[in-house]
């Protein structure tokens, strides 16, 4: 097993550019590939979940090419169908790219096998499947009902006026299936349920916006594509910074005294994990920030956070290591899309918390943590924990920084980090110390 020793850290500033963001990216690459005209896109993410949706809309004749500058890709719109109608798809552990790939392949026709990591066929997708077949989508299991892999195959003549989509799983069925009609000729839908992460909903709109598909949106209950619609390409697009990788820093920055600066996100954003910045303020940091920055400061103790944090579900992670150094316990609520994601999220931050003497209570939908006595401290303690990462990226990331703890800290399989962040020990070794 590869693992990685973080050094002691004790203070943390500076300021550093952040990566493209994951979610806008693969929305990017998906919708650019989907509109009439070449979009030129700057700051994409490069990393394994982005690779894998770059593969895939080349395995489906979509011509996607780097451009001259780090970051750049040009990207040659099919706004009459993929020119390859029959492929096998393999999309490892990436949810954005395969939940938004099976809705537009689905809504398109074709013949398409869509798998991933063993992983990926441990994430339901039967809500996805459900809407889409209301839409006409011809799909079936390969395997387990509710589950991929998936083969999608001619559609049928029997399609739903209205498309009702559960929104209380995954908010990336809703994108999918949004992103798909803004391609399709429009169409209305309906969530069932309560709406979970619906930052990441308007995102959405806002990108297909950017495109030339603007969605009546009926609060967060339905949803009309125009009918007719088809994207078409601005030109070109630049990629923000990635808000959720944005919070290991300003958790950083909290931690170790600062002023740390994060650029690529601000007040401007279109992502909702810029809603970190609430945390931070809540748990003591002193916060500044523009339209396309944001610099944090602060020391520990911390004061104890209870929060509901379903708007926030990726940086809530990194509340979630914070916690460790605040005065008193800590609750955070409304955290069960964790369960469905890179692995069962709540129960793996439960017991890693615990290695680091952490009382944690872990509910269905929920964490208690109650921190160890003196971990705010530098106590001198010695022994080495070794952290499991269970080849998600941001349980390596949130937990590097338990590094400003009186524990060492060993991350094992840190290779993770390049599903989003390949980079990311390097780039907290420029700022910590």
């Amino acid at each position: 097993m590869n693992f990685l020793d973080l050094p002691r850290y004790r203070e943390a500033s500076g300021t550093l550019r952040l990566p493209g963001s994951k979610s806008i990216s693969n929305r990017m690459l998906l919708i650019a590939a989907l509109a009439s005209g070449t979009t030129r896109l700057t700051g994409l993410l490069d990393s394994d979940d982005t690779r894998v949706m770059r593969a895939a809309l080349a395995s489906l004749g979509v011509r996607v090419e780097a451009g001259a500058a780090p970051g750049e890709w040009r990207v040659e719109g099919c706004p009459l169908g993929f020119p390859v109608a029959k492929a096998d798809l393999f999309l490892g552990n990436a949810g954005t790219a395969f939940r938004s790939l099976t809705a537009a392949l689905a809504l398109r026709g074709g013949e398409y096998r869509l798998h991933g990591v063993p992983r990926m066929h441990e994430r339901p997708i039967g809500d996805l499947v459900d809407a889409l077949r209301q839409g006409g989508a011809g799909i079936r299991y390969e395997a387990n009902a509710g589950f991929p892999p998936l083969v999608i195959g001619e559609r049928t003549d029997a399609r739903a006026g209205t498309i009702r989509v559960r929104g209380d799983v995954s908010s990336q069925f809703l994108s999918g299936l949004l992103m798909a009609l803004g391609a399709s000729g429009g169409g209305r839908l309906e969530v069932e349920g309560e709406l979970i992460s619906k930052p990441y909903v308007a995102m959405t709109l806002k990108l297909m916006e950017r495109f030339g598909v603007t969605v009546a949106a009926e609060g967060w209950r339905a949803f009309a594509v125009p009918e007719g619609s088809r994207y078409r390409s601005p030109g070109d697009v630049e990629v923000e910074g990635d808000a959720s990788s944005a919070s290991y820093f300003l958790a950083a920055g909290l931690l170790g005294g600062g002023p740390l600066r994060v650029e690529g996100v601000g007040r401007d954003s279109i992502q909702g994990d810029v809603g970190f910045v609430r945390v931070v303020e809540a748990m003591g940091a002193r916060v500044a920030w523009g339209a396309n920055w944001i610099e944090v400061a602060g020391r520990p103790p911390l004061v104890p956070l209870d929060a509901d944090l379903n708007d926030i579900p990726d940086a809530a992670m990194t509340a979630a290591v914070l916690a460790l150094f605040a005065t008193g316990p800590s609750r955070l609520r409304n955290i069960g899309s964790w369960r469905v994601k890179e692995t069962d999220r709540l129960a793996a931050m439960a017991k890693e918390l615990r290695k680091l003497g952490a009382d944690v209570a872990e509910g269905p939908d929920s964490l208690g943590i109650v921190p160890p006595p003196g971990f705010a401290a530098d106590t001198g303690r010695v022994a080495r924990v070794p952290i499991d990462t269970y080849d998600d990226h941001r349980m390596a990331m949130c937990f590097a920084l338990a590094a400003f703890g009186p524990v060492p800290v060993r991350i094992n399989e840190p290779e993770c980090v390049s599903k989003t962040f390949p980079t990311f020990f390097q780039a907290l070794g420029r700022v910590a110390r």
